[in-house]
């Protein structure tokens, strides 16, 4: 499913795929900001090294609460 033009979109931290809060199919609240995720692995992969991925790219798979 494509985003909404209007609706605003992140970069999944681990692979780079642009997502949107209602394409994400996951999501997970880590030190204080969401990170949106394309599919379970992805969380999954995230959660396991997570300072692998939360600072690739500073805004990119992450909003502030």
């Amino acid at each position: 499913m494509k985003p909404h033009p209007n609706e605003p979109t992140f970069t999944d931290p681990v692979c780079g795929m642009k997502v949107s809060r209602r394409t994400a199919a996951d999501q997970l609240e880590f030190d204080g900001k969401v990170y949106y995720f394309c599919a379970e692995v992805c969380r999954k992969a995230f959660e396991a090294e997570p300072e692998k991925f939360k600072h690739r790219h500073r805004q990119h798979g992450s909003r502030k609460s």
